[in-house]
């Protein structure tokens, strides 16, 4: 793999030294690897293991800077044929994303701090998996910073053992003691605290030194300048010594007693803390942030409160004066890093990240209804699911009402409910619902939906890919579109158009659905209830499509004549659909007075009414969602068809005896017509002919 890291410079610190450890351990394993940065002193020792650097100003919090360093920063990818890029600072990690938005490479982000909530900080949520350090780091970025957790990867920092000797404290020196702290001075790291303790523990250990290992930041001289004055005003600057910004940490750890880290704010980690065990050297700290995944209290290092001299006194003195207690905390500190912290269990898990990243996707899938075109869409989330297996991850976003269909979808990881009724109404409701959508990071989206309202949601996630029709429906907002030339297709055909593009193939024109045992046995319940005879052959009659569409429904009369003539033929009908108002009831209930159908209108939910028409002989049905479910479950069905297009919306004739008049103004697609002759022209008598015709074929099987 070519993969880039981006940070802020190379001068001593965790960051930096995990940075160069990680591009070490790339390049002995075979892979290319990348480093930009600002520069500093550990430039050479990138170059000894045979990394790449590339020097860009990424440390300069300038818009201007910024903006010019995504160029060049685009340009670096390209030019390396990099496949995964990996920001471990905020700014770093602007210039990298908006890189990686321009090269379509993914992007992937280290959490090394515990960022504040203000936008500058954002960044580090937005790639394709966050890398965090800690527990606590984690769970940060989940709640403050709202990154879904199955995004979240957690991968501790780690130390190249190789650099580290063990020399456990019996070994060292009993008669003078040196103390150490290695951190940035600066004051969330707690060194006025650390000198206060200092002072507490020289008067009962008086044979003691103490070093500070680390400079202040750039343009901040005065917080050293600080701790140099309390040095003096606390009597220790005689045993005190600054030691500056040093790249001999393991050689100054074989002469430490022990290490203190006084941090008083949450650490993302505590690599110095590692170090020291890995070289022998107990360690005191402060029970903060990730401190607490590394340190088991009294087991492999001391945790005092923050902020506290005083306990952290009481605390050095006690392991100093407990030769013991010293050895223990350095022998169980040293087999914790072996177990969990070296160089190698970091850098492998790191790499099976970078290659989730490359072979995983994550894919939203627009798909908001109507129901039929949910049911009809089922072939194609199978087709994805085929091409993208996981660990890619597929999320589908469907209206509220017709979501439950895709409830049990095992093609689908995640279904995501559009309430634009509620929730999500309106032009505020569209933002929320990308702001969500955003969240979520996906890789591409396959808008099914092709709609103004599906193109804009879309275009609001800010996913690199769009695919879909370019149609006059706002489709200009799609990237990867085919255009929508009007031609006569059947559904599947017309979804698989835009699938061709991601080199899908419909090959399995399937449908499914996934009713639970509980819709099953809600059924059953419901036609004993209704005295159904064991072995009666029962046929399905759909009333009608949604009121919206007057012009598909076959007239209630229709309806009734054939219900009583089936019924005079020891045939039970159900009927389905939606609760009819109270004054077709009553007509209905009139028109079937001898016969006495079983009424099921609204009393199923989606995954009942799949088990109901599995129960019938035939389903006789117009061109409306139900009659997908029956072609789906294999049920012999009577298709109605007038103001529609039967070569648009039947997926399949097979188990299909198609009921159409060929009239001029066919297929009108009007939702009203004062006539709807195209449906009243369909007889009793030949939809009864056709529904025995079934009917027999069903016993001579």
């Amino acid at each position: 793999m070519n993969i880039l890291q981006i940070l802020p410079e190379l001068n001593c610190g965790g960051v930096e030294t995990g940075t160069v450890d990680m591009a070490k351990y790339l390049v002995s394993h075979n892979h290319k690897a990348v480093v930009v940065s600002a520069g500093g002193g550990l430039e050479d020792a990138l170059k000894e293991c045979g990394a790449i650097h590339y020097k860009l100003e990424v440390n300069k919090k300038s818009l201007f800077s910024i903006i010019k360093c995504v160029d060049e920063l685009a340009r670096i990818i390209q030019k390396e044929n990099i496949e995964i890029v990996h920001a471990r600072s905020r700014v770093p990690a602007w210039i990298a994303y908006f890189a990686c938005r321009k090269t379509n490479v993914p992007f992937i982000t280290t959490c090394h701090g515990y960022y504040s909530q203000h936008l500058f900080s954002q960044a580090m949520g937005w790639g394709k998996f966050v890398i965090a350090p800690s527990q606590l780091i984690g769970r940060h970025m989940i709640d403050d910073f709202l990154v879904p957790p199955e995004r979240i990867r957690h991968i501790p920092r780690s130390v190249d053992m190789e650099k580290f000797t063990f020399i456990p404290p019996e070994l060292k020196s009993r008669t003078e003691f040196v103390i150490a702290i290695i951190a940035r001075i600066t004051p969330i790291k707690g060194h006025a605290y650390f000198l206060k303790a200092m002072q507490k523990a020289a008067r009962s250990i008086p044979s003691m030194k103490v070093w500070i290992v680390g400079e202040s930041p750039k343009g901040k001289p005065h917080y050293k300048d600080d701790l140099r004055l309390l040095v003096k005003r606390l009597g220790l600057a005689h045993i005190v010594e600054f030691l500056g910004e040093r790249r001999d940490i393991p050689q100054l750890l074989s002469k430490v007693s022990l290490l203190v880290l006084s941090t008083t704010v949450p650490e993302a980690f505590g690599r110095v803390i590692i170090e020291a065990q890995a070289a022998g050297v107990p360690v005191v700290a402060t029970k903060v942030g990730g401190v607490v995944d590394i340190i088991d209290d009294g087991v492999d290092g001391i945790l005092v409160a923050p902020g506290d001299p005083e306990g952290m006194g009481d605390a050095v003195i006690r392991v100093l004066r407990d030769q013991e207690l010293s050895s223990a905390l350095a022998k169980n500190g040293r087999l914790k890093v072996l177990s969990r912290f070296t160089l190698e269990k970091m850098a492998e898990k790191t790499i099976e990240v970078y290659r989730e990243a490359l072979v995983s996707k994550r894919i939203l899938v627009i798909k908001l209804g109507a129901l039929g075109d949910i049911i009809l869409s089922i072939p194609a989330l199978k087709a994805i699911r085929k091409k993208y297996p996981h660990p890619s991850r597929i999320s589908c976003i469907a209206g509220k009402d017709i979501a439950p269909a895709l409830a049990r979808c095992p093609y689908i990881d995640e279904l995501i409910i559009y309430d634009f009724k509620d929730r999500d109404r309106g032009a505020f409701g569209m933002l929320r619902l990308g702001k969500e959508l955003r969240r979520k990071n996906f890789d591409l989206v396959i808008d099914l939906q092709n709609n103004r309202r599906s193109h804009i949601m879309g275009a609001l996630s800010l996913v690199p890919l769009r695919y879909g029709y370019r149609n006059k429906k706002f489709g200009f907002l799609l990237n990867r579109a085919v255009r929508d030339d009007g031609l006569a297709m059947g559904p599947m055909e017309h979804q698989f158009r835009v699938l061709k593009i991601l080199g899908i193939e419909l090959k399995d024109r399937k449908i499914e659905l996934w009713p639970s045992k509980e819709d099953a046995s809600y059924v059953d319940q419901f036609l004993d209830s209704a005295w159904l005879n064991q072995g009666q052959p029962l046929v399905g009659i759909h009333l009608g499509s949604s009121k919206r569409w007057l012009t598909k429904r076959w007239p209630l009369e229709y309806i009734g004549r054939l219900s009583e003539n089936l019924a005079a033929k020891d045939i039970r009908v159900v009927f389905t659909g939606e609760q009819p108002d109270p004054e077709e009831q009553k007509r209905l209930n009139e028109l079937t007075r001898k016969s006495r159908p079983i009424f099921a209108c609204g009393k199923t939910t989606i995954n009942q009414l799949a088990c109901l028409i599995k129960r019938c002989r035939v389903f006789i049905c117009p061109d409306t969602a139900p009659l997908h479910i029956a072609i789906g479950a294999g049920i012999p069905a009577v298709a109605l068809f007038g103001p529609t297009d039967p070569k648009r919306h039947l997926p399949s004739e097979e188990n299909i005896t198609l009921m159409r008049k060929e009239l001029p103004c066919q297929p009108c697609y009007e939702p009203r017509c004062a006539t709807v002759e195209c449906m009243k022209r369909i007889s009793v008598e030949e939809v009864e002919e056709a529904v025995l015709k079934l009917l027999k074929a069903h016993e001579g099987r």
